[in-house]
């Protein structure tokens, strides 16, 4: 039991430090945050016409016929589009948010934990394969699997899961070791 406590705690360590190096350090996802000197119009337009929530633009109106919805798609073909999460008010407070994600990476080290100590007879290599495999997952699942409708850039957290869950991968290959 104290083994998978450690093994989880350092591992949620060494996750949150790679998404802190990702994020902030080696600021690996920039395209996700650009600037624009037109923020401060754009905000106040955004302002007069949204409620909060998350838009796709274009798209058709609740309650569109299959048909208006195809119609709209076929007109919007070739042309700019935008999404849009739009929030009334800015938590400029990080505290919660990396506590919230540091019990996640303990979280996320304590499933690994558990799913490793279900394989008998596993190897350095193994344990990191695993892991990789485990990351991979979930960066197809779900980063990628986004990505493909909506055209973001992936590169950065398929660069995220393959060093944070091989880091991980290693760290728990010779922790956890027979």
């Amino acid at each position: 039991m104290n083994k998978l406590i450690i093994g989880s705690l350092v591992g949620g360590i060494i996750l949150f430090i790679w998404q802190f190096l990702s994020w902030a350090a080696l600021n690996l996802h920039g395209n996700s945050t650009q600037y624009t000197e037109n923020q401060d119009t754009i905000m106040q337009l955004l302002d007069t016409q949204l409620e909060p929530g998350y838009y796709f633009l274009p798209s058709s109106p609740k309650g569109a016929t299959q048909e208006e919805q195809q119609a709209k798609m076929k007109e919007s073909e070739g042309k700019p589009w935008a999404q849009i999460y739009y929030h009334e008010s800015m938590n400029t407070s990080m505290s919660m948010n990396m506590i919230r994600g540091f019990l996640v990476d303990v979280v996320i080290a304590l499933l690994i934990c558990w799913l490793l100590a279900q394989v008998r007879s596993r190897t350095f290599k193994d344990t990191i394969m695993i892991c990789l495999a485990i990351g991979l997952v979930v960066f197809l699942a779900g980063v990628y699997g986004s990505a493909i409708w909506f055209e973001t850039p992936t590169m950065p957290d398929l660069v995220d899961a393959i060093v944070s869950f091989g880091l991980l991968g290693v760290w728990l290959g010779y922790y956890l070791k027979d």
